[in-house]
């Protein structure tokens, strides 16, 4: 990429951020022309913090707190934070992640007014023994759900199989036996230590400014400073053994599933670098535009979603493939053959190039939304780093490099699979529906 047009890009993604006394980190992006805004809230906290330390005292979570947080989050003695957003008009939500939890809102109008709702549910959290009570059934309900989606048992299983002890394994909102062991005090400790100021992340984008956000900070004394609670995470070495080399189950589906999962080397914080130097490889490898990619789907061996992510959080790094396949011990071969003839020839340097493009056309279409803008600046801000950084960095990434990286990673001895295979009720399902008709 040219100089000047590198240049042009990073100044186009340089937004508005600022550290104020209490410790949090704002980033605005104003965008003149818009009719709405998108603000996000967002901690360093999800599923994967279990185990920390709080001052002198140790903390032992069951799985399943990040995720039940943020739903008690919503509700305090005044009532639920949902109905105050919908007298402002503003369109709310939150979720959960393995290693963050972002509460979020939409608003054409009564800005002020619903970043008063945000940042008060999030800045005093209310919890009460019947009110956790009253959860744990709304949640074991959501729990069996994912129990239900055979692409999030994929993920799940294949991390079972990766990992020894790393709480990755455990599944984001837990189970029904672990949310029920959640008290008050667990809540309270995990506000205390993760929803303090200098943990999370502020981003706002669409019709608005930094001087609106930092009004609406200081009406709820973030502009003040704050004393920072000494904390530790807690986690236990994890080897690079796999726990186990493979995981077949059975579900209500029509097609078989599959997943093959690599257990890299852990990435240190804020190396935004090889997450997506593996991400461009994987690219080369099985993208749309990899010949891989192309043989499967016209000779119909997997669905169009094939493909493989990066999944990172600290203290854990694994490269996992997913589809649907009626023959998945064929396309798992072909996956590893074609992952040998790259790292012997290295990686085709026009479809690298190509591939750095997307990414390119990714970070700078994520500019023209005010949704993709915020959730951008919030995931890029949460790891110390911003959009105009990863523009910068994404220019320096060669081939050469994606070349010396697949010397060491997607190595068949770190390999783990995960079948899930149909258990017959679907196709029954099918055939009854046929019979009424």
């Amino acid at each position: 990429m040219a100089e000047n047009t590198r240049s042009v890009l990073e100044h186009t993604a340089a937004d508005q951020w600022k550290v104020l006394p209490s410790g949090l980190t704002v980033l605005v992006r104003p965008m003149p022309g818009y009719s709405g805004t998108h603000v996000i809230y967002a901690t360093r906290f999800g599923s994967i913090d279990r185990d920390f330390r709080l001052g002198e005292r140790e903390v032992h979570l069951p799985a399943g707190v990040a995720h039940f947080l943020e739903h008690k989050m919503f509700e305090d003695e005044d009532g639920d934070a949902f109905a105050k957003f919908a007298k402002t008009g503003a369109n709310a939500n939150a979720f959960t992640a393995f290693d963050r939890t972002c509460y979020l809102f939409t608003a054409t109008e009564q800005l002020d007014e619903s970043l008063d709702v945000l940042l008060g549910m999030v800045g005093h959290p209310y919890f009460t023994e019947q009110t956790i009570a009253k959860e744990q059934g709304i949640i074991g309900q959501e729990i069996k759900m994912y129990d239900d989606s055979p692409d999030w048992r994929l993920i799940t299983g294949l991390c079972e199989c990766l990992y020894h002890s790393h709480p990755i394994r455990s599944d984001i909102a837990g189970t029904v036996e672990s949310i029920a062991e959640i008290t008050p005090e667990m809540l309270y400790d995990c506000c205390k230590a993760f929803y303090a100021p200098g943990n999370m992340v502020l981003a706002a984008a669409g019709s608005t400014s930094m001087e609106q956000i930092l009004a609406a900070c200081a009406r709820h004394g973030l502009m003040d400073e704050r004393p920072a609670e000494k904390v530790e995470r807690l986690l236990r070495p994890e080897p690079m053994t796999l726990a186990a080399a493979e995981k077949t189950i059975a579900m209500p589906i029509a097609k078989p599933c599959f997943g093959l999962g690599f257990k890299e080397e852990p990435l240190p914080f804020g190396d935004l670098r090889s997450e997506m130097l593996y991400e461009l490889i994987l690219c080369c490898i099985c993208g749309g535009m990899s010949p891989l990619y192309r043989r499967l789907y016209d000779e119909g061996l997997t669905d169009p979603g094939f493909g493989g992510e990066v999944l990172r959080v600290d203290g854990c790094c694994c490269i996992l493939f997913t589809g649907e396949s009626d023959r998945p011990d064929t396309v798992r071969q072909l996956l590893l053959d074609e992952i040998e003839r790259v790292r012997k020839e290295g990686v085709d340097r026009e479809i690298f190039t190509l591939c750095k493009n997307e990414k390119y056309g990714q970070l700078i279409e994520n500019l023209e939304n005010v949704e993709d803008s915020a959730s951008q600046m919030a995931d890029f801000a949460l790891a110390g780093q911003t959009v105009a950084q990863q523009i910068t960095m994404l220019a320096g990434l060669t081939a050469e490099d994606a070349d010396a990286a697949l010397q060491h990673i997607l190595r068949p001895e770190r390999m783990a699979v995960m079948h899930i295979e149909p258990d017959g009720t679907a196709a029954e399902e099918d055939e009854e529906e046929e019979t009424e008709e």
